[in-house]
């Protein structure tokens, strides 16, 4: 061993009072053939660890802080204490200067001068220690720092990989990356201007790979993964080396360094040491007045410079050396107080110098993998120890050791823990949980369970410390006993609660990595709670009372609320994924409906709304059937309310609407087929807008028929074939997409419009699908969502992907490659006009900086200022039938669905739920027939069945059953073709003789139907 710097108290132990300062490296020789294994320095002593575990120090002994009784320059020997067996144990004893508690001996004493037992640490096992002049700091297994100042112990939970403190702070770098710290001086030492009492991430640090740190008195260097080193804080006397006396808030690196590969750094209070291994040279920089640099000179330096002497790396850089010798080959540096340490290893049996790059992560922190649960099974078998089986509790309890055990170590994916990055490796997290419920581990799987429910997810900060300590959220789901319903109430629920409880930016990281996992991972989540939600509506009468019911229902649908929006950005998993079926048959949904009414209309004050959780806050579990309702029940108190003059508070009790519906139960309109537009706008113009709600009926001049549903449906069809007719150039049709859109420019009335708006909103009251062919925009725009390019793509494919290539064209010349402005050129009546998307838009060329806007008012022109005056009227329309609160709980697609039907298509159902009427039941021949060829067509014949028979290839929001279709028998031969009655449903099938006859005339009849629609 060498050392070199200051020995006015005889700290660096050469063992001569004369020389004050020794200014270059001198071997070590108080030791002789016996090895060092550590050096600790203080301000003015230091302690030395022998390989056989004995405890050399040195130095001042004003406060007992040698532990012995001799004072000065020769090391003398703790021959009580031997600290293999501590280490072995984890046992943590201190002496010293005690006046601020710093010793953790619960009792405030100026000098300790015997090694005392810290009994208040005494059931953790200690890992590794630190001391600055007023504190120390402790890791403990199972990544627990206790800071020990004023008497107190505090334990600061980390996944910690070390620890070091100065005089004034502490530092610590955690698993994954992160560097903590913590101070009670007002340095600028952490990268901060102000003091600090709890850690705070050095963000600067973040993405630079930190695997090791050490601080001086008023500076940090850490060290990365590459070999690179970033100084800052104070830089009076040139600690930082880089080339000035400038203190450095934030981290720098040191670039004379930066051509060279650093595996060591240490700090000394104004000083700091770092070895190249490559070149086998250590240098330094920083205050020299003491010797401390170990240049040969006593002066500052502020740029790294070498020291003095012969280095080596390994014995292989002196290979051929005629004086390999006189080299002394590096194992680990040690800096303190003015001083430096040098350990080297001989050369004929020498070892590779340390590098502090390399983690020993079972060292520094309990990782949990296949073989610490192994050993873990044992000792809770043998029950051998109960500190054995507290250390296994404290270790399963600690969201730390957890954090910590499934880094995603493929091409360093942890160092990159950001906030949008979570850095682990679900996977092996999965596969650990899946041994752990191996009947082998039942013993460890049950403590696991109870660590869990009594310790880990209550202790779950709402403010974690670093991105870093939030990776337990991600893990914890993916224990199977979560989804198991025996959990759900002391597991799954309580960890729903720990995550809402999360302050705002700890919430959004969680959504952020919520965005990044594999849709698989989201699914389990959203079923997860989906789950828990049905168990307590399923058994709310019996398994808890009320309080706790709604705590925990309103957790559980709120985490679904907060996985919902995440879903809604990233698309991770389709948006019925998160309907809850079960919910019609657990929950009335009038009722809960009502209740959420009130709610919006600031009611909850009412004494029963009081506690109430209501369903209807959480729109998105409800499927098509359940909002159906709550469509029919909104409809009914609209009536109600209305014609009744009812105040809200009576909303409730008049629930019952038979009476109320008997003296005006239907909307009656009264049509001529030879003048259906006008008829139209004449009959709803005279009726209110309460009227409209109204079931409605249809009645054609001169025809007897009864309206069970098929004369309404045959009304809505006429109708709307009539006003979507081209000649009236209402609409542009779209044949790459076949669909509709609002044209710019036409010369009928606003009625029109205001018109189709009110078929629309009574197709979706009378549960009427009618076939109109319109985009996902136009039920965005009712919904006050913005249209966006993609829904440009599916009205106008070619010219959506255009604008797409636009945006993603690589190059700096786009105003030469697209040679556009901000105009847009759109036909009408023949004649092509040229429109500005933007003042003087002709004059403003689109330029790459400027594309986005362009195509922004490009989709912006299309979907809302060319069809302004168009659309209002349709709108207003529309919301006269379908306007209030209810509107808010749809989707676009969903409210989509509820007008023109959607394409979730079961012909099993449909056959399953068909009617037969006359000669035919469902094991006629013939029918059988029908059935087994129409099972054999393709999607798209099949659907242009449907066409043919309903008027629609699209079916009720219902599903499948609703259609109802009815097949009855004709007594026609087999010449003849199956006939649909499209209003009812209806198909009159003639008996074929066989399969062949009748799949042709099928076909026949399917392929010559024109249908009610446009396309």
């Amino acid at each position: 061993m060498l050392c070199w710097g200051y020995s006015s108290y005889g700290q660096p132990g050469i063992g001569s009072n004369l020389q004050v300062i020794i200014p270059e490296p001198q071997v070590y020789s108080f030791i002789h053939d016996r090895n060092v294994k550590e050096v600790a320095c203080g301000g003015n002593h230091s302690v030395f660890l022998l390989e056989d575990g004995e405890v050399y120090t040195c130095g001042l002994n004003t406060k007992g802080q040698l532990g012995h009784d001799c004072e000065g320059s020769k090391p003398g020997n703790l021959p009580s204490i031997n600290l293999l067996v501590l280490a072995d144990q984890g046992q943590l004893f201190s002496w010293g200067a005690g006046s601020d508690g710093q010793l953790g001996l619960t009792t405030i004493e100026d000098a300790v001068t015997v090694p005392r037992l810290i009994k208040k640490l005494n059931q953790q096992t200690i890992l590794q220690v630190s001391c600055g002049n007023w504190h120390c700091l402790a890791l403990a297994a199972g990544t627990v720092t206790s800071v020990i100042n004023y008497q107190n112990l505090c334990f600061v939970k980390f996944p910690l990989c070390s620890c070091t403190t100065s005089e004034n702070q502490t530092g610590s770098a955690v698993l994954g990356h992160a560097g903590l710290c913590w101070w009670s001086s007002c340095f600028i030492c952490f990268g901060f201007v102000a003091d600090r009492e709890s850690p705070c991430h050095v963000k600067l640090l973040r993405s630079q790979k930190v695997v090791y740190i050490s601080c001086g008195e008023e500076h940090t260097a850490v060290l990365t993964k590459s070999g690179g080193v970033f100084t800052f804080g104070a830089g009076s006397c040139g600690q930082l080396g880089h080339d000035s006396m400038n203190d450095e808030v934030n981290p720098r690196r040191v670039l004379e360094l930066m051509g060279s590969e650093v595996s060591q750094i240490a700090c000394g209070r104004h000083h700091t040491l770092a070895f190249v291994p490559s070149s086998g040279m250590i240098y330094a920089f920083g205050c020299g007045t003491r010797g401390q640099l170990g240049t040969g000179h006593t002066c500052n330096v502020k740029c790294p410079s070498p020291v003095k002497g012969h280095w080596a790396a390994h014995n292989g850089q002196l290979s051929g050396k005629p004086d390999a010798c006189k080299y002394h080959i590096v194992k680990h540096i040690f800096s303190g107080g003015d001083q430096t340490f040098v350990l080297c290893s001989k050369y004929e049996n020498s070892l590779p110098a340390d590098d502090f790059r390399t983690i020993n992560e079972t060292r520094y922190t309990c990782l949990i993998n296949d073989e610490t649960i192994d050993v873990w099974r044992q000792k809770l078998l043998e029950k051998n120890s109960s500190n054995s089986v507290n250390n296994v509790v404290q270790i399963l309890s600690s969201a730390a050791c957890w954090n910590g055990s499934f880094l995603e170590k493929k091409i360093d994916e942890h160092f990159k823990t950001s906030p949008k990055i979570p850095g682990i490796d679900l996977n092996s997290t999965r596969v650990l949980f899946e041994k752990l419920m191996n009947s082998q581990h039942s013993i460890l799987l049950e403590q696991i369970l109870k660590s869990f429910e009594s310790f880990l997810i209550p202790q779950l900060s709402s403010s974690p410390p670093d991105v870093e300590a939030m990776r337990i959220y991600l893990i914890l789901p993916e224990f199977p006993p979560f989804q198991d319903s025996k959990y759900y109430i002391s597991l799954t629920l309580p960890l729903a609660m720990a995550i809402l409880r999360l302050d705002t930016n700890p919430s959004k990281v969680l959504d952020n990595w919520w965005s990044q996992v594999c849709p698989r991972y989201f699914l389990r989540l959203v079923d997860l709670y989906k789950g828990a939600v049905v168990y307590l509506l399923s058994g709310r009468k019996t398994l808890l009372i009320p309080v706790l019911f709604s705590s925990y229902i309103t957790a559980a649908l709120r985490l679904l609320e907060k996985l919902h929006k995440v879903n809604q950005k990233v698309k991770h998993v389709e948006y019925d994924k998160f309907y809850i079926p079960e919910i019609s048959s657990l929950v009335d949904i009038q009722e809960d409906y009502l209740m959420w009414f009130l709610h919006q209309a600031g009611m909850s004050c009412l004494s029963f709304l009081q506690d109430a959780v209501t369903l209807c806050s959480y729109p998105f579990i409800f499927d098509a059937q359940a909002k159906t309702k709550m469509l029919q029940t909104d409809a009914e108190l609209q009536m109600q309310v209305a014609i009744n003059g009812a105040n809200l508070q009576n909303v409730f009790m008049l629930l019952t609407l038979e009476p109320l519906l008997a003296r005006s139960p239907f909307l009656v309109l009264h049509v001529r087929r030879s003048n259906l537009v006008g008829d139209a706008l004449r009959e709803l113009s005279i009726h209110s807008d309460i009227d409209l709600k109204k079931p409605l009926k249809v009645i054609f001049d001169g025809e007897e028929a009864v309206d069970a549903g098929g004369v309404t449906k045959e009304f809505f069809l006429l109708l709307l074939k009539e006003l979507l007719n081209p000649i009236y150039g209402m609409f542009t049709y779209y044949p790459e997409s076949n669909l509709l859109w609002f044209s710019d420019t036409c010369f009928v009335e606003h009625n029109w419009f205001h018109l189709i708006g009110i078929i629309c909103g009574l197709a979706i009251y009378n549960f009427t699908v009618v076939d109109l062919h319109f985009p996902l925009a136009l039920y965005k725009k009712l919904l006050n969502v913005k249209p966006c390019l993609e829904d440009l793509k599916e009205l106008s494919p070619t010219e959506g992907r255009s604008l797409q290539q636009l945006l993603d064209y690589p190059g700096e010349d786009v105003e030469e490659t697209f040679c556009l402005n901000f105009t847009i050129c759109r036909e009408s009546y023949g004649v092509t006009e040229q429109k500005n998307l933007i003042e003087d838009g002709d004059k403003v060329l689109v330029q790459k900086d400027n594309r986005e806007e362009f195509v922004e008012a490009y989709v912006n022109y299309i979907f809302n200022v060319s069809i302004h005056e168009w659309y209002t009227a349709f709108s207003t329309g529309f919301l006269k039938v379908c306007g209030g609160k209810v509107l808010e709980l749809f989707q676009p697609t969903e409210l989509r669905a509820m007008i023109v039907g959607n394409s979730n298509y079961n012909w099993e159902e449909l056959e399953e739920s068909a009617v037969y009427k006359g000669d035919y039941t469902a094991t006629h021949p013939t029918v059988r027939m029908f059935w087994e060829t129409f099972h054999e067509f393709p999607l798209e014949k099949k659907k242009k069945f449907l066409l043919f028979l309903t008027g629609s290839d699209r079916i009720p929001i219902y599903g499948m059953s609703s259609l109802r279709i009815i097949i009855q028998s004709t007594p026609s031969g087999e010449q003849y073709l199956p006939v649909a009655h499209t209003c009812y449903n209806l198909l009159d099938l003639p008996k074929y003789s066989s399969k062949e006859i009748l799949s042709a005339r099928l076909v026949q009849a399917i392929d010559h139907y024109e249908g009610f629609s446009l396309a």
